[in-house]
């Protein structure tokens, strides 16, 4: 005769809800995020106040200092200094976290900002702009997923992880600078 099913689950099925948990999570935070950036870009706004604002410095200025923090993070892992590479990689995420509420708050007011560079600047522009926003929407659930794996200890899923995720999410930071620095500084 058999066993019956213990009340209490196993620590496998602890596990395995508890990842089905964190899926389930970073799925919905990626579909707030890809939509409400959608919803302040597309949303007709009321007027274009696109060099009125202070808040496209700030962004650029968020992206730099990702972008610093996380090759500074990629060469203290590699020194094995992992408290210092922990505290760049929770700092980058806090800094891109930071330039995603401050993109928001701006293109809530403002919508979309046309390109006024020169006309042979645009296909550059456009060249960086396209998979700028195809990888930040794919970095979101990238990013997420790796720093989950680190903080559930699983350092050998982390690792594979990382590797693919930290440079799309240096690309997109250190594209999102050049971007700004296209779009509001090419047409002066």
């Amino acid at each position: 005769m058999t066993k019956g099913t213990p009340l209490a689950p196993s620590a496998s099925d602890a596990a395995v809800a508890a990842e089905r948990l964190a899926a389930w999570v970073i799925g919905a935070l990626t579909a707030i995020v890809i939509g409400g950036v959608a919803l302040v870009i597309y949303v007709p706004h009321g007027g274009h106040a696109g060099g009125s604002s202070w808040l496209p410095e700030i962004n650029a200025s968020l992206n730099g200092t990702a972008a610093v923090l996380l090759g500074t993070g990629y060469v203290l892992i590699r020194r094995r200094r992992i408290a210092a590479h922990r505290a760049c990689m929770i700092a980058a995420f806090a800094a891109s976290s930071l330039f995603l509420i401050t993109y928001l708050i701006h293109h809530a007011q403002v919508g979309s900002v046309p390109f006024h560079g020169a006309a042979w600047l645009r296909p550059v522009y456009f060249g960086l702009l396209v998979p700028h926003i195809v990888l930040a929407a794919l970095v979101v659930p990238l990013a997420l997923t790796t720093i989950h794996r680190a903080w559930r200890g699983r350092f050998d899923r982390h690792r594979r992880l990382a590797r693919v995720t930290l440079p799309i999410w240096l690309y997109v930071s250190v594209s999102g600078v050049l971007v700004y620095v296209l779009l509001y500084h090419s047409g002066r």
